[in-house]
């Protein structure tokens, strides 16, 4: 597998410097901080993310204040006693997009980030908790206990939160494969994300790294 400085050396040279690079990569918060995020903030950035996928950004962040006062704060235990009749009303709302599925799915959510808080103490414990060398785990959680957080919805969901994690966005998956990594376009089977983690482990324990610029750099090393 490819050495990471190769890849810093092209990331450096595409964004006009070191300097240039350095500026283009994400903040991330520390496990306490993590621990302290309430879990409506969670239920939250989950809808957010949910909403945008495979929609105009935008219009969801121009509308967002409408989806905190429509869905009470995004306190779970208030989302959780929403009747079918005002589900149903809520997904005919225009001040939100009206998308019935996806309003359903923020309902599952707050069950999930509940039952998780009950768990764990917080929604935020179990993600600040999780060992940094299996986030594909962590993916797996969410896809298979939330709703509409497979993939990189659930990736961003983390990284917007502020947890350290890769997000296997397209110029990602095309590093990875340049640098040796026999997978897809678009990699989903355990054996695919396991690739990719290994990877990204190693380039980690070369450069001491956040998983996160290690990420970012990756993205900005290919055309």
């Amino acid at each position: 597998m490819e050495k990471f400085e190769l890849i810093y050396e092209r990331a450096c040279e595409r964004k006009g410097g070191e300097k240039a690079l350095m500026r283009l990569l994400p903040d991330f918060r520390s496990a306490r901080a993590l621990n302290a995020t309430r879990d409506d903030r969670w239920l939250a950035e989950m809808t957010r993310c949910t909403f945008q996928a495979g929609f105009v950004w935008r219009v969801i962040n121009q509308k967002w204040d409408d989806f905190e006062e429509i869905f009470f704060g995004f306190a779970p235990e208030k989302v959780l006693l929403l009747s079918p009749d005002q589900i149903d009303n809520i997904a005919r709302n225009p001040r939100i997009v009206r998308n019935r599925q996806k309003v359903l799915c923020v309902q599952h959510n707050a069950l999930y980030v509940r039952d998780v808080s009950r768990e764990h103490g917080s929604f935020g414990r179990l993600v600040s908790g999780w060992p940094q060398e299996d986030l594909i785990g962590l993916f797996t959680h969410l896809k298979k206990h939330g709703s509409r957080l497979g993939g990189m919805t659930g990736q961003r969901v983390l990284r917007n939160m502020g947890r350290d994690t890769f997000i296997l966005t397209g110029d990602v998956i095309r590093c990875l494969r340049r640098a040796g990594l026999e997978i897809s376009d678009t990699p989903s089977s355990q054996r695919e994300l396991r690739l990719a983690q290994d990877a990204f482990n190693t380039w980690h324990s070369e450069t001491g790294l956040p998983l996160s610029h290690i990420s970012r750099i990756c993205a900005c090393s290919v055309d």
